[in-house]
C-alpha cells in the first residue's frame, strides 16, 4: 500500500524513503487532517528553486546517475543501486548512503514536478496522504 499525492500534480511517495510532508521542504502552505493540502504559486518560485538547488548540491554527480538508472528500470532495490555504483562508477556505497541518495532524489523529483507546474500554470495545489 502506498501513499499518494494528487491535484495539479500527481504521484506516489517513495516507500520507506519519502515522508508525506516532503513537499514542505519547498515552502508552500500546509493544511492538515488525514491529508496535507499544498498550494504553491509564483510567489513560491524562489523558495522552490532554492530547494531544488539544495537537492542538486546534495546529490552532486549522483543526480545524473540516478536519472539514468531510473530511466532504465521499472523496479529496483538497494542492491541494484549498490551493484550499479560499483560496476559502472567503481564506487562502493552502503545501504545508508543509498537511503540518503534516494531521499534527496525523491525530494528533487517532487520539487521538479511542483516547479514545472507553477511555471506552466502559475500555481500548483495537491493533497498528500498521511
Amino acid at each position: 500500500m502506498g501513499r499518494y499525492y494528487s491535484g495539479d500534480i500527481e504521484g506516489k511517495f517513495w516507500f520507506g524513503v519519502q515522508a508525506s510532508d516532503d513537499a514542505s521542504f519547498f515552502g508552500g502552505t500546509v493544511c492538515e487532517p488525514n491529508y496535507i493540502n499544498y498550494f504553491f504559486d509564483t510567489d513560491d518560485v524562489d523558495k522552490i528553486e532554492e530547494g531544488l538547488k539544495k537537492c542538486e548540491a546534495m546529490l552532486g554527480n549522483n543526480l545524473q546517475r540516478l536519472d539514468d538508472f531510473f530511466s532504465s528500470v521499472n523496479s529496483y532495490n538497494d542492491s541494484h543501486i549498490i551493484d550499479k555504483w560499483y560496476r559502472d562508477y567503481n564506487q562502493v556505497i552502503i545501504p545508508s548512503q543509498v537511503k540518503e541518495l534516494l531521499e534527496w532524489y525523491a525530494r528533487y523529483t517532487l520539487g521538479k514536478k511542483i516547479y514545472d507546474c507553477v511555471k506552466d500554470t502559475g500555481e500548483c495545489s495537491f493533497e498528500a496522504e498521511l
